[in-house]
């Protein structure tokens, strides 16, 4: 189904992800916006490991309402306003993906709409049909 490559004449990944994936050209396709963490009540968490759990959360949600989890997803982009955040950031990233790991983007950006805004998340998905 997907097939890793990590060519040995790449650097080996940095964490838990893949530099490039094979996928099937028959399947599902699911884009999703980048999510804020900001929670359904409107509450925007102080910190980037709560941050980033919504998330991954609300991911995790959308994931569920195509029928897909993410054992699906193909490809993570990340931003962060922190460069100190990265490694909160990818942790909590590795919580949530699975084998074979995503191709993934983490960015160090200057800050989003709103300053209490820390991490945004995108995710790209594919379920393979037969």
């Amino acid at each position: 189904m997907k097939q890793v490559h990590n060519p040995e004449s790449v650097r080996k990944p940095f964490g838990a992800y893949s530099h490039g994936l094979s996928l099937p050209a028959a399947g599902r396709l699911l884009v999703t916006s980048g999510q804020l963490g900001i929670g359904i009540d409107d509450t925007v968490p102080a910190d980037i490991e709560a941050q980033a759990v919504i998330c991954f959360e609300a991911i995790k949600a959308i994931l569920a309402e195509a029928g897909m989890d993410f054992s699906d997803v193909v490809r993570l982009n990340g931003f962060v306003t922190r460069r100190e955040d990265f490694p909160i950031y990818m942790a909590v990233r590795d919580r949530y993906t699975r084998d074979p790991r995503p191709v993934s983007t983490l960015v160090i950006i200057s800050g989003f709409t709103r300053a209490e805004f820390l991490v945004e998340v995108e995710a790209t998905a594919l379920r393979a049909e037969p």
